[in-house]
């Protein structure tokens, strides 16, 4: 493995029956002479592995072929450099996950492998922020999670831990889906919440919140990830009927417009008390977090490969 400021390191992380990706990738980057060094994950857990080596090996494109979850984890890794060695990496994407939610809001499309390459060949670098959720685990330390996207709290953590159980059963993601917003009616819908934003104290059931420095898979559509702020929905009881037309304008884009969501923005937000929420970042579980936690932003943190 060479130590190259010229050369790429590819982190793949390869998803279930899709193993003619890597084949399909490497092509693309050999028809385009593009110099690159292929590691490949197993777990959630090599993937950390693999990013230290490859910034301890002194490349400065770093490629994750992944979904949220993989470049949450290649982000969080960064992170725990200096901010020196931070500055000299660029860190890029290409979409081959199961959410790929930070990748399409720069326009990154798993279907348009060519485009997407020809984008990060030229390089086009953006500082973007990260939000941080900082919590006690259950031994009582002290702990903190990046995240590029969203940090999901009850209800929609829950239908994405569904579907990702399901899944692995099923197999595909449509049915999956499908069957997570029917295993849904079974569940809890609502949740004891004690959250201060801004200078509001929301003290009462809620159903889900979404508190964003991107996309949040449709919930929080205004966010952007380079204004040193984050986004935030709100929303309170509805009924089944009031929660299935709320996913409809969630996958129509217009999630807003429901009239059980409340927005907001603001620079952090303080959860005194979720009780029994399940909280996931960028679509990846952290469980039921007892005691408080709280969530802010760091403007400008990392470099991002973007399109031209």
């Amino acid at each position: 493995m060479a130590n190259s400021k010229s050369i790429w390191g590819i982190l793949y992380c390869p998803k279930k029956h899709n193993g003619k990706q890597r084949e399909k990738i490497q092509r693309v980057l050999d028809e385009r002479h593009v110099q690159y060094d292929f590691v490949q994950s197993e777990t959630s857990g090599s993937v950390e592995r693999l990013m230290k080596m490859l910034i301890h090996n002194g490349y400065k494109t770093i490629v994750v072929v992944g979904g949220d979850s993989a470049l949450n984890d290649a982000v969080n890794c960064l992170m725990q450099e200096e901010r020196q060695v931070r500055d000299e990496i660029a860190l890029g994407v290409i979409p081959n996950g199961v959410l790929n939610d930070f990748a399409r809001y720069w326009d990154f499309r798993e279907g348009n492998l060519e485009q997407t390459v020809d984008w990060l060949i030229k390089h086009r670098v953006r500082k973007v922020d990260l939000g941080c959720i900082r919590y006690r685990n259950e031994h009582d330390e002290q702990c903190h999670r990046y995240f590029l996207n969203c940090v999901n709290i009850g209800l929609i953590a829950d239908v994405m831990n569904l579907r990702r159980q399901t899944r692995s059963l099923l197999g595909s993601k449509t049915l999956a889906f499908i069957v997570s917003l029917f295993l849904m009616i079974f569940h809890r819908m609502e949740y004891k919440m004690h959250v201060k934003i801004n200078s509001d104290v929301v003290d009462r059931k809620v159903m889900t919140m979404c508190v964003s420095n991107g996309p949040g898979y449709g919930q929080t559509p205004s966010a952007v990830p380079y204004n040193g702020l984050l986004d935030v929905s709100l929303v309170y009881h509805a009924e089944v009927l009031q929660v299935f037309a709320g996913l409809w304008l969630l996958l129509t884009g217009r999630f807003l417009n429901h009239r059980s969501v409340h927005p907001y923005r603001t620079r952090e937000v303080e959860v005194v008390e979720a009780r029994r929420a399940l909280v996931g970042v960028d679509g990846r579980l952290l469980g039921s977090l007892d005691g408080g936690y709280r969530i802010s932003v760091e403007q400008e943190v990392i470099n991002f490969l973007i399109p031209d």
